[in-house]
Formats: structure tokens, sequence, C-alpha cells
């Protein structure tokens, strides 16, 4: 492991300031270009004078939490963003250092196919990843300057990689922030910057405010001032009755009776996703108290200070509900925590609004302090940090609006937690900034998770309502379902498992130890490659697609839609064990990845399957130059493709055949001998495998793929 002394990052302070929101109406493209190099320098200057509070190697290198991977990936991650994001819009067309974007590139959160495992990565120096920021600031900066810019800026505009690659600093910020406070103490040091909130006095008593019914209208329109995430667009409508909500957040004092109630160790308090986390964690009281003697004491971000006990608690939402099922046992109420559309009607009835020209009458973007602070310090009408302070878990798991897209260059940001696993929080953090803070984001983690977050309880009857989330819906996503899993059309059979049967035949008496289906999609493949070699490792690009062999080969029952006709939909199911698969489970895994850039870890494959792959690359040939460095000697390289070359997925120059080249056709197969000459020999003549992909009932895709197949031998 590389170490560094982070002298390198000890440049003189400066105070941390955010602009709060960017302005994605400005009609005049100079004031624009302005908006934005400040929007973004401030932000990356943000970032590392936040990581200026780690005080020795360890505290870059050694994980803070087991879920989570070191500091100095997250340094590191927020910058190769950007350039992976440029490189898809094509606002860019090489690299700055494939190698940190590769290691950089996906891992930070608990997803089932995040790679956590230290033993893959040798980490960088400090001073590497540094001079790589530098590198990455110099880039974007250029582009804001002078590239060619045509407004209106919305996400179809080339120029929202920027922009989204700014916003998801702003939360690695957030993030980030969190690790630091999870990381040992004598490995961070405080800094005047980063300063904490004084006040400290006892916790204030909380009540009970009325909210009348109202309707809430939820959805941003795609022509929004204001950058959004995927979840937020869209439409959403609901009637929701009266209830009545605490005036303030839950404050530790209000906390500390639930804690001298014995409430962590009453199981009755406790669902069973609660029970097994507690037990799990031993856990006593919130992870950020520190019990010291007969004293409490709270963690911050780089220091412990005595128990501000007017500062809200922090806890994860399995104690948020844990409390609150307390809470309901001691006055004989029915206390829980809101949902989503509750906070909404919440924030409704508060008179919170964001001055542009004053600082937020909250506690909330970094205008305060780098804390908490007193539960009461900030009224908004009635009620107090209905945003601001810290985050506020809700019951609500997250989903997807009527009219839900994905963004084409970041199809991952919330469908992986479509699972009923990750709950919404609401309302931001003294940290937030730009889109974190706006009401209308929606911000999910795992139950268990720790973000800035507390809680603030409601008093109500009615029933919580859920939106469905687990049918898959995304129309790319059902139509691979189905060609993977579904049902055989037109009398031809099912090409993933078709393709994999045509392998493992070619691989005759050779090495079955390991394989690699590369561009996996949905995943049948891998299964049936599994069937033969002791491990199949499938990855692709779009976290979509991963999602679904993840659940299928954990026993999930996966369910979908496809299209019938028009607005109607059929309901469809995959298992594994219906597919006769399930005892190939424990020998797969999945993992997301650039086929052009893949991580240095996926080596030493005896088969490698790329089905209808190459020509939906944005540079296929970079990726057959270096394609023989994954697979062992006597190897076999399994291409199959229908050669549909289209400008859409890759570049007019990058495309391999399908054209005129001195005057002659040049087709595909020309270029495959010749790139792969070096290395392979071809075993046999091409061949093709029929395909068909039902888009409705009436309507299906029927194409031919060729397939070649290649032996390493040199």
């Amino acid at each position: 492991m590389n170490r560094t002394d982070t002298a390198v990052l000890q440049t003189p302070p400066r105070p941390v300031s955010l602009p709060r929101r960017l302005a994605l109406d400005a009609g005049d493209p100079q004031a624009f270009r302005r908006a934005l190099r400040s929007y973004f320098s401030e932000t990356f200057d943000c970032t590392e004078s936040l990581f200026r509070t780690l005080d020795c190697d360890e505290a870059w290198y050694q994980r803070p939490i087991t879920l989570r991977h070191p500091l100095i990936f997250y340094y590191g991650h927020v910058a190769t963003f950007f350039v992976n994001k440029l490189m898809l819009t094509r606002m860019i067309g090489e690299r700055l250092d494939p190698h940190l974007e590769s290691i950089f590139a996906v891992g930070v959160d608990e997803m089932s196919w995040d790679d956590l495992d230290d033993a893959h990565y040798d980490w960088p120096a400090v001073e590497r990843v540094q001079h790589y920021r530098d590198r990455v600031r110099s880039l974007v900066l250029e582009l804001i300057d002078h590239a060619p810019l045509a407004l209106p800026m919305d996400w179809e505009n080339p120029w929202w990689a920027i922009v989204m690659g700014v916003e998801h600093e702003r939360i690695h910020i957030e993030t980030s922030s969190v690790l630091i406070r999870q990381q040992r103490l004598e490995w961070v040091r405080s800094r005047p910057e980063w300063p904490a909130c004084p006040d400290s006095s006892p916790a204030p008593q909380n009540s009970l405010v009325e909210v009348p019914a109202g309707h809430v209208r939820l959805g941003k329109p795609f022509d929004s001032p204001r950058y959004g995430w995927d979840n937020e667009y869209g439409h959403h409508e609901a009637d929701i009755p009266a209830f009545e909500a605490a005036r303030l957040l839950v404050s530790n004092g209000e906390f500390l009776d639930f804690v001298k109630a014995g409430g962590y160790g009453n199981d009755a308090f406790w669902d069973e996703e609660g029970l097994r986390w507690r037990d799990f964690a031993q856990a006593e009281h919130p992870s950020f108290w520190v019990r010291k003697g007969a004293q409490w004491h709270l963690r911050l971000m780089t220091q412990e200070v005595p128990m501000p006990w007017n500062w809200p608690a922090e806890v994860n939402c399995l104690e948020a509900r844990a409390f609150c099922r307390w809470k309901s046992q001691e006055s004989g109420l029915t206390v829980r925590l809101p949902t989503e559309d509750e906070w909404q009607r919440i924030l409704a009835t508060s008179d919170w609004q964001l001055n542009e020209e004053l600082p937020a009458n909250a506690n909330l973007y970094l205008e305060h302090w780098a804390s908490p602070c007193p539960v009461d310090r900030f009224e908004q009408g009635a009620f107090c940090d209905v945003v601001g302070n810290v985050w506020q878990w809700t019951e609500t798991p997250t989903y997807p609006f009527e009219g839900f897209k994905t963004h084409p260059i970041y199809d991952d940001f919330t469908t992986p937690t479509f699972d009923e696993r990750h709950n919404l929080i609401k309302g931001g953090s003294w940290v937030s900034t730009g889109n974190e803070a706006e009401p209308d984001s929606r911000y999910a983690f795992r139950r268990h998770f720790f973000q800035h977050a507390g809680l603030r309880y409601v008093v109500s009857d009615a029933p919580i309502v859920s939106e469905a989330s687990h049918y898959e819906t995304d129309e790319l996503v059902t139509q691979y379902m189905e060609f993977h899993y579904g049902a055989e059309y037109w009398d031809t059979a099912n090409f993933p498992k078709a393709l994999a049967r045509l392998a493992i035949a070619a691989m005759g008496e050779g090495p079955r130890r390991s394989a690699m289906d590369l561009g996996c999609a949905v995943g049948r493949s891998v299964f049936e490659l599994a069937r033969h070699f002791e491990q199949v490792v499938g990855v692709d690009f779009s976290a979509r697609f991963i999602d679904q062999g993840v659940a299928l080969a954990r026993g999930d029952t996966v369910r979908y839609t496809v299209t019938d006709e028009g607005e109607l939909v059929e309901y469809k199911a995959a298992k594994l064990a219906d597919l006769g698969l399930a005892d190939t489970a424990a020998r797969v895994q999945f993992w997301q990845g650039d086929a052009c850039n893949l991580q240095p870890r996926f080596t030493g494959y005896d088969l490698i399957l790329a089905a209808n792959l190459i020509d939906r690359l944005y540079d296929p040939a970079r990726f057959l130059h270096m394609v023989h460095e994954r697979l062992n000697a006597g190897g076999l390289l399994v291409l199959a493709s229908p050669y549909t070359w289209l400008a859409e997925h890759t570049p007019r120059d990058k495309w391999l055949g399908g054209f005129k080249k001195d005057g002659e056709s040049w087709r595909t197969l020309d270029a495959l001998k010749a790139l792969l000459g070096a290395h392979f020999e071809m075993a046999g003549a091409p061949r093709e495998v029929p395909f068909v992909i039902r888009e409705t009932r009436h309507k299906f895709q029927h194409s031919l793929s060729e397939v070649t197949l290649w032996k390493r031998v040199r």
C-alpha cells in the first residue's frame, strides 16, 4: 500500500464558502459560464478543505467502517466522476488517467456488486490523487470557459455532465464528512474553517403541532430551473389526512429517556431488521454518543464535546423506529415516523423560504457551523428545523414517481435503491448544499446506515401507504429480462443460453476454472456458464442490469412488467429455481465495470464471452487491443455481434467496420482479424445465431448475431 506525507494538502486554510444554487435558466451564455465556474471551483475547494482534517496516513487508508472504502477512494472518486461522465457525453475524447478512473469509478454505497475488499486495490499516494485532481480542475475549467455552449441547460445538454459532477461532489462532501466522523478521533484534527456550534444547554420540551389535511403534488418538471436527480422528476399526488407532528426534532435529551428506559434492550421496540442490526452492532445507545464514566459526550466530525442535550439526536432509521414504538407505549398515542408525503405537508405549513440574499433561516449550506445546533434555534413558523440541522428519516422506501426515467449517463443513481430497503431522508443537514438542500430532493439510505440524520415523529392513526417499487418497469431492463428469462418466440432458442452452450462446447477438454461474461446485461449467460465453470463473473456497465442478476443470485424472485399494448402491461417473474439454475448461484459474481477500462483485478479467465457488446462500446478497438491481458494462455474469447454500428453508441471514427476503406468494403470481421491477430487465432468459421427481442405483444426485433471464436496463442 502506498503511503504519503499529508503535508501536500497543508495549504493555508480558507473559510468554507459555497454558492447555494445554480440557476439553469440563465439566458446569457457568458453569465452561465461565470456562475458555473464559481459553482464548480468553490465545490472543488470545499472538498479539499474538508480532507485537510485528516491528520495521518492511517486516516486516508484505513476504512472508517467496513461497509465503505477508505477515504482516499472518495477523494479520487469525485474527480474521476467528471472524466467518466464527460467521456460519455463526448465533451472530451481521451481519459486523463485510465487506471485511476477505473479504481475510483464505483463502490460508494453498500450495493451488492460493490467491491469493498482492500486486497483488490493498491491505493495510490495522496500526492498522485492530488495531482490528478489538479488536472481535472484544469480540464473542467477549460471546458467551462471555452467549450461550445447552447442554452437552455437541461439534461439532454452535454454540459449537464459538468453540473451533475458538481452536484455529485456536493453529495460526497456530506457523505465524506460522515466517514470522517466515523474515523478514529486521534487520526483527525479540528480546523478553524470547520467550527462546531458552541451553544449547549438542557433539552427544550417538545410538543405536538396540528397539521391540517391537504393535498400533495410532487415531481419536478423537466424544464425546471434547478438541477435534479432522476427520482425527482415525474408526477405523484396524494390526499393526506390531518395529523400531529413534533414541533422540534427529537433532541439528545428527549432520546436519553428512551436509553434510560432500557429501550435498546427491549426487543418489543425493535422490528426484525432492527433486532438483527442491534444485536450485530451490540448497540446500547446512539453510535455517536460516548460514555466517559458517569458523563456523556458527543463525537462530532473532528472532536468530542460534552453532550449538548439540546442538539438533535443522530440515529439510523432502525433506532428512530424503535424510539417511536417506545414513545407510543409511553404516551398511549400512535407515534411513528412521517411518510414523505406527510413531511411535505409539514413543510407546506411551515414558513421556511430561502432568501437568496440573506443567510438561510436554517442550519444549512455550511452557513453557520460544521455541526448540528440546538433544535429550537431556527424557527420556521410553528415548527423548527423543518429544513436543515440534520436530515429526518421517513417511513417511505424510495420509489419512482409516475413518468420516472433514468438519465442516460447515470442510470444507476437511483434504480439500485428501488428495493424497499432504502428509506427516504428529508430536510437536509448543516452540510447539505446545492440540490441536497432543495426540499424536493429525494435521497435514500439503507435503514442501518448513518448520515447526519435524526427524526421528527408524528401522531397519526392513518396507515402507512408504501408505493410499489418491486416490479421492474424500466423499458430496457424489462425487455432484457424477457429476452434472458422469458418465453421463446418464433421458434428461436433463448439467445444467452444458446451462446453459453456454444462457448462451453468450444472449450472442449480445456480448463473450466474461471469465466467472464462481459456485457452480461441481466445475467442469464452467467448462470448458464456456471453449470460448467467453477467461477463465473458477470460485468456490465449498467447497474440497472446487474441488480437483476444480483437479486436472482441471492434467491429472490425478480418481478417485472412487459408491454402488452399501449398502456397495458403483463406481469412476469423470474427465479433461478424455476429455470434449473439454483445450484449455480454460489459460483457467480456480478460487478459493474467499463469494458474499455476494466479494473486490473479482472484477469486470469479461461473463457471470456462478449455477447452483442462490441457495437455498443465507445472505443471497441481499445477493448480488443487489451482483452488478451484478461485471458489465460490458451483461453477462449467468444465474440457475438449483429454489427449494428450507431453513432449514438460508438463515434463514427471508432466503428470497426461497415464502411468503405481504400475504396473497398471493410467489414467488422476484417477489423477483428486485424486487431486480434497479434494474440489470437480464429477457431473455426463464423456462425450466425438468431435472437428475438420482444417489444410488445405484436412487435419483435429479429436479428442475427455473428459468433466468432478466438483462441489466445500469444
